[in-house]
């Protein structure tokens, strides 16, 4: 799952420093599954007092699991989807993706949602081949 990259965008990138809204386009236009699930895990949060707010339905298809593996394995992406937002991103078997409160990485609930206990605990055979 590649980012569809504009070529001024290009362009920008092979001469200097990309405008991060710029970037932040192009992967909402390239990955339009894992920012739809990015911007209502973020409204989702925004609407409550909670600490965080998670997706935790499968994606329908393996093409839109790519788009959300894609987008939160690249430091790059997650970064700028953690800066457009306002919120820190955490991720958890090819589907679970949290936006917690800036401010909140030291809570024990972040600590607990990131941890390897967290993660073993939140396995299940369908997502084995995720």
């Amino acid at each position: 799952m590649s980012l569809t990259v504009p070529p001024a965008l290009l362009q920008a990138a092979e001469t200097g420093a990309v405008d991060d809204e710029a970037f932040v386009a192009c992967v909402q236009t390239s990955l339009p599954y894992a920012w739809d699930t990015v911007r209502r895990v973020v409204a989702d949060l925004e609407s409550s007092d909670a600490e965080f707010a998670d997706n935790v339905v499968p994606p329908p298809t393996e093409a839109e699991r790519g788009q959300l593996l894609r987008a939160l394995a690249s430091d790059a992406i997650r970064a700028s989807l953690e800066r457009h937002f306002g919120v820190k991103l955490a991720f958890q078997n090819c589907h679970r993706v949290a936006a917690f409160r800036l401010g909140t990485e030291d809570s024990a609930t972040y600590r607990s949602f990131v941890s390897v206990r967290s993660q073993l605990l939140n396995q299940s055979p369908e997502l084995r081949d995720c």
